[in-house]
């Protein structure tokens, strides 16, 4: 058995985890960064598939990704900006297709201006109730026990409207049916992007990418932290007390530390066995948090064809399996390629089926978006996030009905020498890269702060 001695030990090589190693490092302590996988990158993923550089995790940067983008800069990355000229398309739920220019779907003025009054509405809530402690909130119990859902049917008899705006955050964004949710998590949401303005809208939230693909910030933190490290090692036990702790991994690894982080999702901390026991409210808020189901689907094609009919890429549907889809084309490519989502409730449907069929459901949809082109695609791809052992969900873990109330004023908190940080935590950037790099910073920080007290 190797036995390793470090002032701190990083459970996860993802942007949180491996952001609290730097700034650990840049502090003068230890690390040890233990990553179950073969790879580092966690949710962020840069795939070759059938030489085609393909995204298979998170990609976009938005302008108040600050923490994101000055990483990135730091790294030497640079940005890029998704395509988005031209018309994009809506296919309604009787089966038209509409192009149109602009943010909004299409709708009749009346919907238009209720549409409008219920984002106003929203953005007005989520400034008061914020991204960093929600749950404080002197309406928060109020919020957070009825289903997003049933709050919009008490605040329009448009259905339309409503469906366009949950669309934000059930599809696009929790990746849950809107009745499964509070209106205070989606408040959350809104408030850890700026607004719910900029929730629903994708020019900001899908703004740019990093040329070569976001897993490179994971890379090139790992590459600064070296033989610290340590791939294929899943942590299986952790035993602590207020002396220390000591972190046992596959490969006969064992890690002695002041502390460890917890850098993964909420998920997987039932995957490991704690000596003694984490505290009971602990474990009972863990069954509260779960993830989303999303599936990206990808398609590389010979050219760009959308382009030359004065199409975006962009579409977005309510009744469609593939309910969004974008330009995802690569830097400087001659090809191009796209992307889409299929969420939650059409996610089980998706994957009732058999893989030509899902293939074929998924393009005749491109079909409908783009035109025949889009039936014969050179690369084709499915991002199953919900199979990955070390994730098991997509975007990111959230609470179901009452539990940001009754959990979530101590769910960042640490328990004696062990510490969590992951997107899932974050309050601006929730659920984001940027989300991810500012718990990671905080965790250090608060790290090396106490000990600078003993």
């Amino acid at each position: 058995m190797a036995v390793i001695s470090r002032d701190v030990v990083i459970v996860g090589a993802g942007p949180s985890g491996l952001t609290a190693a730097t700034e650990l490092r840049k502090s003068g302590l230890t690390v040890a960064v233990l990553e179950a996988r073969d790879r580092v990158g966690g949710r962020t993923w840069t795939g070759d598939i059938d030489n085609a550089m393909i995204e298979i995790g998170g990609q976009w940067l938005s302008p108040h990704h600050t923490a994101a983008l000055a990483l990135v800069r730091e790294l030497g990355l640079e940005t890029f900006s998704r395509y988005r000229d031209g018309e994009s398309v809506y296919l309604a739920a009787d089966g038209t297709r509409q192009q149109f220019v602009g943010e909004g779907f299409p709708a009749p003025a009346e919907t238009a201006a209720e549409i409008n009054r219920l984002i106003a509405l929203l953005d007005d809530l989520a400034a008061e109730v914020g991204a960093e402690a929600p749950w404080a909130h002197p309406r928060a119990a109020e919020l957070d026990s009825v289903p997003f859902s049933i709050w919009l049917e008490r605040q329009s008899d448009n259905e339309y409207a409503r469906e366009t705006v949950s669309f934000f955050v059930a599809g696009a964004m929790l990746t849950k049916p809107a009745h499964t949710f509070s209106a205070l998590q989606a408040l959350h949401m809104a408030a850890a992007q700026g607004s719910y303005t900029a929730l629903a809208t994708d020019t900001f939230m899908l703004d740019k990418r990093v040329i070569g693909g976001m897993q490179q910030v994971s890379q090139r933190l790992a590459a600064s932290l070296g033989a610290d490290v340590h791939l294929g090692a899943p942590v299986r036990r952790v035993q602590w007390s207020d002396a220390g702790v000591t972190v046992f991994a596959d490969g006969d690894l064992e890690v002695r530390a002041d502390r460890v982080v917890l850098a993964v999702p909420p998920n997987l901390y039932s995957a490991i066995s704690f000596d003694p026991p984490l505290p009971r409210r602990r474990h009972q808020m863990y069954q509260h948090m779960s993830f989303g189901f999303v599936v990206k689907v990808h398609a590389v094609y010979d050219t760009p064809f959308w382009r030359e009919k004065g199409l975006s890429g962009t579409g977005f549907s309510d009744t469609d399996i593939v309910s969004e889809v974008y330009d995802n084309t690569n830097h400087g490519a001659d090809n191009g390629a796209m992307v889409g989502f299929i969420a939650h409730e059409q996610a089980d449907a998706y994957f009732a089926m058999g893989p030509a069929e899902r293939k074929r459901a998924a393009l005749d949809c491109l079909v409908r978006y783009l035109g025949p082109e889009a039936a014969d695609p050179v690369v084709f791809y499915e991002s199953d996030w919900g199979s990955e052992e070390w994730t098991r969900g997509a975007y990111g873990v959230s609470f179901d009905l009452g539990g940001m109330t009754r959990y979530g004023h101590d769910h960042r908190d640490p328990i004696g020498p062990m510490h969590f940080a992951c997107s899932d935590l974050a309050g601006h950037g929730f659920q984001h890269v940027d989300g991810a790099i500012r718990m990671g910073q905080a965790v250090a920080a608060a790290i090396v702060a106490q000990r600078s007290l003993v």
